[in-house]
């Protein structure tokens, strides 16, 4: 619940795309159960998450390497997460100025 992760009296939004996944009835009655607004986000816009970069840069290290167990699996994401370059990271933080003025 959101009193879980912030105090009852602070404001703010959960953020996420409109990704359909993101938009299936049963998340949307979650989050309305569950009493957490949800940042309204316009259909087809540029994606302003950078995260979603880091995202790509993982599959891309994961199909570099092989696994064959969860365990290995576990290792191998936890390996690539803390070899991410701190350049890569910059790089998306110092873009968000150009995705916000594509949005607009």
């Amino acid at each position: 619940s959101k009193q879980l992760l912030i105090g009852e009296s602070d404001d703010w939004k959960f953020q996420q795309d409109n990704a359909p996944c993101h938009k299936a009835r049963r998340v949307t009655k979650w989050f309305a159960e569950n009493e957490i607004d949800v940042l309204p986000w316009p259909a087809r816009s540029p994606d302003l998450n950078p995260i979603e970069h880091l995202w790509a840069y993982m599959d891309r290290k994961l199909l570099e390497t092989p696994v064959s167990t969860m365990v290995e699996l576990e290792a191998a994401l936890q390996r690539h997460w803390q070899e991410i370059p701190r350049d890569l990271c910059a790089n998306l933080v110092e873009s968000m100025p150009h995705r916000i003025e594509a949005c607009i």
